[in-house]
């Protein structure tokens, strides 16, 4: 299928081809027939794509700080790299999408195959949307209008945060598509509406709609109109659609408004506030979050679970709702608002249209029909004569050249795993994820024979014959032994599940499977400076102290890798990496453990992005782990400091290793931070291709995996 992807780096848009998503429980597959530009969003996408790094830089200085924090504690290479992965990885445009639905996932009702529907999925020809993103468009309402719908969503819920009632004076001030949108929505509810715009071409759409205008840009004074409008007692309420870096605006709007007058900001504004202006009257001001209440909350737009209407009456699906109905009505009038119309082919010509700067309002862009939701394996290249042969429907796993799938094509497995296993001279055959677009360009980038979103078909290709797995934590274990069972050789990047029952039954499916590799990708264990630590502690025959200290950093409480469910905590998430680390260094097994979590979470009851794990092992080492969210940036991520026979050892963030002590032994520092990922993979494939054992023994990951997640059981249950 086509979808229309954007550089962030450069500001090129593009349409390529991409493998059509795979349907998703709770979601549904739409067959695109229409799509809307947000000319607003879109248009300050492509601009930043086109400015110079120093613009770059200037319009988003928050991420210059955490730019600059990253090199103190991790080097300028391995920021350079990262920022350099971040711009080249192609964003998926748009947001308001009319198709047909083609599949639908399970639970999800009320809708059925052949629906039109109107939601947020992006320029596609196949988009895969969660059911509460997504509304059924009435008969009467053409695909052309329903395209509006999310656009419209947006300044609606701008109006229910204002709470206009019949026969207020409201004004909205930036007169784009959403203003126009939002001064039509305010007729209907027998508002009188002034709207404030340069653009003479906007302010007679605005007259039509009903409106009284005002043009500062023709030297008409702003605050007298309001005043005049407003009969002198000045305005009720003030909606701010507009897209400036200006401050005028919400002080405009302050001076405009009545006592305990209400300001909305729906667009992009400046936000240096003045106290005196706000003060006085006893304004409120309030910022509006996009479609409504269930925006960006996991649990509403991917799990599906719906607000109960007794308490939330107006959702975002129900404010889409709500829109169709004025369409239909004939309240919302859209046509006058389209003024140029592209197919999906000439998507280029529409976004330089965007950026010309030449006259412009609704810009939609007309799809192909399709019968089918379309392929889901895009070839990319040709697919190189392998060593393994297999005529069954799994993959065989004798000696020879790691053929690789990955399952996964995230920020980490494009910028750091995949690079790793190229480098380590595996064959990489096909790689998958949700959406495709990232396979598509990880692909493309390393040099896969195919990019597809089609997990179970990797399973079933005899050509592969080794699988990494590099998804989200709840779909490890299920992935492992569906790659066991496939006859794979697996190498999963950490945790390799998330609690006891999983565990269990991977070890009883891995026993059935001597001659199949099972890798965790714990490469820390396999870093330079590691390397040297270890083989200078295996030298001494004592026990040993070793304390690690993690500098995590805070994630949000309801970020996916703290939801108990999908990622499994930050303990068994990425704890699990220093217990391994430890466990190799001691270089003796677990015999027990101590946690204990450090307070409660400010938000939910997160107990272990907190906390202190002791861990003793069988030849008397003790080793303590301090996995804590409430550094500084400023500080190391992670420091290791080995203490024994009267010596010390220290490591920071991967990149200096000094050694107190050691006769003869100088510390080392690196240009670059290496945690060991290279070196890990290789091991690996060298392991595959010489029908060697793996580089970490099973009983090892399996000693570590269960040892995290007790811990982590241990630390929940604290709460």
């Amino acid at each position: 299928m086509k979808q229309i992807l954007q550089s962030l780096k450069t500001g090129e848009t593009t349409v390529a081809d991409v493998p059509a998503p795979s349907l998703r429980s709770g979601y549904v597959v739409v067959n695109t027939s229409h799509t809307l530009v947000s000319a607003g969003t879109e248009r300050m996408l492509v601009d930043f794509g086109k400015a110079s790094w120093v613009d770059k830089a200037r319009q988003q200085p928050d991420k210059v700080r955490m730019v600059l924090d990253k090199v103190r504690t991790d080097g300028l290479a391995t920021t350079i790299d990262a920022v350099q992965s971040k711009l080249d990885q192609p964003l998926a445009l748009g947001y308001c999408n009319v198709g047909k639905v083609a599949e639908v996932g399970a639970g999800v009702d009320g809708i059925a195959l052949g629906d039109r529907i109107v939601s947020n999925g992006g320029h596609a020809q196949v988009v895969c949307v969660p059911k509460n993103l997504s509304a059924k468009i009435p008969d009467s309402v053409t695909d052309e209008q329903a395209s509006f719908t999310v656009l419209a969503a947006i300044g609606l819920q701008g109006i229910r945060l204002a709470n206009p009632t019949l026969g207020e004076c409201v004004v909205v001030t930036g007169l784009g598509l959403i203003g126009l949108l939002t001064v039509q929505m305010l007729r209907a509810q027998g508002c009188r509406v002034l709207g404030i715009d340069l653009e003479p071409a906007r302010l007679e759409m605005a007259k039509r709609f009903g409106a009284e205008v005002v043009n500062p840009g023709a030297g008409e004074d702003v605050l007298s109109a309001a005043a005049s409008f407003s009969r002198g007692r000045g305005v009720d309420a003030v909606i701010i659609t507009a897209s400036t870096r200006s401050n005028e605006p919400v002080s405009q709007a302050a001076n405009m408004c009545r006592k305990r007058g209400r300001i909305v900001l729906v667009g992009v504004t400046g936000l240096e506030l003045s106290r005196a202006d706000f003060y006085e009257k006893e304004l409120s001001f309030q910022v509006s979050c996009s479609y409504g209440p269930g925006r960006y909350d996991p649990a509403y737009e991917e799990s599906g679970q719906d607000y109960p209407i007794g308490y939330v009456r107006w959702t975002e699906q129900r404010n889409f709702e709500a829109v169709l109905d004025l369409m239909a009505s004939g309240a919302l009038d859209v046509d006058p608002l389209i003024s140029h119309r592209f197919t999906l082919e000439q998507a280029e010509e529409a976004y330089d249209l965007l950026s010309s700067g030449k006259p412009s309002m609704g810009i939609l862009l007309e799809y192909p029909y399709q019968d089918g939701v379309g392929p889901k394996v895009v070839p990319l290249g040709e697919v190189e004569d392998s060593t393994v042969q297999d005529s069954g429907s799994s993959s065989s796993t004798t000696t020879g050249k790691a053929v690789v799938g990955f399952l996964g094509a995230g920020n980490y497995a494009g910028r750091v795993l995949i690079p790793a296993f190229k480098d380590a001279g595996a064959e990489l055959h096909t790689v998958v994820s949700g959406g495709g677009v990232s396979s598509v360009h990880y692909g493309k980038k390393h040099g896969f024979a195919q990019a597809s979103t089609d997990g179970e078909a990797l399973m079933e290709d005899a050509s592969v014959n080794t699988l990494v797995i590099a998804t989200r934590h709840n779909s490890h274990a299920r992935q492992v032994l569906e790659g066991l069972r496939s006859g794979k050789h697996i190498f999963c990047e950490k945790p390799l599940c998330l609690n006891q029952d999983e565990l269990a039954e991977i070890e009883a499916e891995a026993s059935k499977r001597p001659d199949q590799l099972l890798m965790i990708g714990f490469n820390r264990r396999f870093a330079p400076h590691v390397v040297a630590a270890k083989s200078l502690l295996d030298k001494v025959a004592e026990p040993k102290n070793l304390v690690m200290t993690v500098n995590a950093g805070a994630i949000p409480a309801d970020h996916w890798t703290q939801d108990w469910e999908v990622g499994g905590g930050r303990i068994i998430g990425e704890a699990c990496h220093f217990i391994d680390l430890l466990r190799h260094l001691v270089g003796a097994p677990i015999t027990g453990y101590f946690s204990v979590a450090v307070g409660r979470h400010p938000s939910v009851d997160v107990a272990d992005d907190r906390s202190t794990i002791t861990l003793t092992f069988d030849d008397g080492s003790v080793g303590t782990i301090h996995y804590l969210s409430n550094g500084d940036k400023g500080f190391p991520k992670e420091r290791l400091e080995v203490f024994c026979a009267g010596r010390v050892l220290q490591l920071d963030n991967f990149r200096k290793l000094r050694a107190f002590g050691w006769p003869g032994v100088k510390g080392n520092r690196l240009w670059r931070q290496d945690k060991g990922q290279g070196p890990c993979a290789a091991a690996f494939v060298e392991a595959v291709g010489n029908g060697g054992t793996s580089p970490i023994s099973r009983a090892e990951i399996f000693e570590v995996s269960r040892v995290t997640i007790e811990v982590a059981e241990n630390l929940r249950n604290q709460n």
